[in-house]
């Protein structure tokens, strides 16, 4: 029998958050975390106390957190894939897994990569296909590296959807990206669709319309449904979203209409940031 995994995250947000708990329920033998989070001066105590409670090992640094792991996941935005792959090659033991979920274009992860393997320890691109609330460590997860056939056969007990694409790195993220590119494009275009209709008060007109053109989808609920997609999220999916424009320009692709999605998606996360602080 398999001995239980000993996992840490870098990273302790939706993902982590969500991915750790499960873990435990299907026996995970040991769970530490870090995030950048737990350091800071207003929230942090109640951080570590929310990691503890879920019965989650709270590490005083990413090295304390992953120290003994097995397996570390780095959960953390797109932007931060890198530098923190960097500071792993610092303190990674030789065999560790690295599975780096992150949504970052491919040669980021080609550089995180190579810093991760300079400390002899096993490097994953992982790409997530789907958000992760509705399955949780069981959505969808695209893998590439020498590794990723055994990284898929040692979580496969635990629930989760690992499919190997490459033994190289790059293939993963790039299947990724380009969906992002269309996905949170339309989230976009329909937010910003029906902000222009409802402030015009022809919304209805305006999604009638759209349902005779592409029948089936109710637009006015999933008009409502990306807004809050693009509140909830929209800092995370920026970053994401310039990664892929990083993708289009090394590709030698104009990104100037990435790039507008994600400045399209970080305005949508500043109204829950502005209603925040008023409520402050």
């Amino acid at each position: 029998m398999t001995k239980p995994l000993k996992l840490a995250f870098i990273g302790y947000g939706e993902v982590g958050k969500l991915f750790a708990r499960q873990f435990l329920e299907r026996g995970a033998a040991e769970i530490a975390a870090y995030d950048i989070l737990f350091d800071d001066v207003s929230h942090g105590a109640a951080k570590r106390a929310e990691a503890r409670e879920a019965n989650v090992r709270a590490g005083a640094s990413a090295a304390a957190a992953t120290r003994g792991a097995d397996v570390i996941f780095s959960c953390v935005t797109a932007d931060q894939a890198e530098p923190v792959a960097r500071q792993a090659r610092t303190y990674l033991a030789p065999g560790q897994f690295f599975i780096d979920v992150n949504s970052a274009a491919p040669e980021t992860k080609r550089r995180a990569a190579a810093e991760v393997m300079a400390a002899s320890a096993h490097y994953i691109e992982a790409a997530v296909m789907a958000p992760v609330a509705p399955k949780g460590i069981a959505t969808a997860i695209l893998a590439g590296g020498p590794q990723a056939e055994r990284a898929a056969a040692l979580f496969k007990p635990l629930g989760m959807d690992i499919t190997p694409v490459a033994a190289d790195y790059g293939r993963a993220s790039a299947t990724k990206l380009s969906r992002s590119i269309m996905i949170k494009g339309i989230e976009a275009l329909i937010v910003d669709s029906a902000r222009a209709a409802r402030a015009w008060g022809v919304a209805d007109d305006v999604f009638a319309s759209l349902g005779r053109t592409f029948p089936g989808t109710d637009f006015a609920a999933l008009a409502d449904n990306m807004a809050e997609r693009v509140r909830t999220h929209g800092i995370r999916r920026a970053a994401e979203m310039r990664e892929a424009a990083d993708m289009l320009d090394e590709l030698g692709v104009n990104s100037a209409l990435a790039r507008a999605v994600a400045d399209a998606q970080e305005r949508g996360a500043a109204v829950n940031t502005d209603k925040a602080k008023a409520a402050e």
